[in-house]
């Protein structure tokens, strides 16, 4: 069996993120991996030319990471209480790039996402992170679909 050393585990902190997140804890426990979670902040939209009220683009920014960081410190809390072998690390970019860059960095022997299951149009209007990482990791990529409802 091949022992994963380091899993990148990429969140949204949406459901189907946190779901992703039971297999990665799982799997990070199992082989006594470091587990490293990252959250990108897409890259901001560009607002020039669109009325704001009073919220300066800097500003927004700001709470924008304010509240990233918030989020992250609050999931690491509350999911990973009885492990600690994880970093946590909050980038600013296109998420399939800041993923695969932090993966990289890390020596990610596994990267562990959850898929929102988008099909047909949804797919192909707003596109895939996870299909984009898959395509380009250079370590294998477990994908984790949301449990049917």
């Amino acid at each position: 069996m091949i022992a994963f050393s380091t899993i990148v585990f990429p969140t949204d902190f949406s459901e189907n993120s946190e779901y992703a997140f039971d297999h990665a804890l799982t799997l990070a426990k199992q082989f006594n991996a470091r587990l490293v979670v990252i959250h990108v902040i897409n890259e901001p939209v560009d607002l020039r030319g669109f009325y704001v009220p009073h919220v300066s683009f800097e500003k927004l920014e700001e709470e924008i990471v304010a509240a990233a960081e918030k989020m992250m410190e609050k999931f690491c809390r509350t999911k990973m209480k009885d492990y600690a072998n994880f970093t946590s690390c909050i980038v600013s970019g296109i998420p399939y790039d800041e993923i695969l860059k932090k993966a990289t960095e890390e020596q990610a022997s596994l990267i562990v996402m959850g898929t929102h299951g988008r099909k047909g149009i949804d797919h192909f209007l707003f596109g895939s992170t996870a299909e984009r990482v898959v395509r380009n990791a250079k370590c294998p990529v477990m994908t984790v679909r949301p449990p049917e409802v």
